[in-house]
């Protein structure tokens, strides 16, 4: 599993990255998610927040003008 950097707030365009880990196991993944999520005082209102996806998940690009 991996870690991507994305959106919080459900945009079109969230310019996600892969959080430069190697590929762990599920809860591992989970684990680390989950601190950095609930890092943050209120993360409900960050703009940017971590999931864990499969290894072949394709990265949704930002917006380009």
């Amino acid at each position: 599993m991996k870690i991507v950097e994305t959106d919080n707030f459900g945009s079109d365009y969230p310019n996600e990255k892969f959080v430069n880990l190697p590929t762990m196991r599920e809860e591992n993944a989970k684990a680390v998610v989950e601190a950095i999520n609930d890092g943050f005082p209120d993360p409900n209102y960050m703009p940017r927040y971590w999931k864990v996806v499969k290894d072949d998940y394709k990265l949704q690009p930002g917006f380009e003008p």
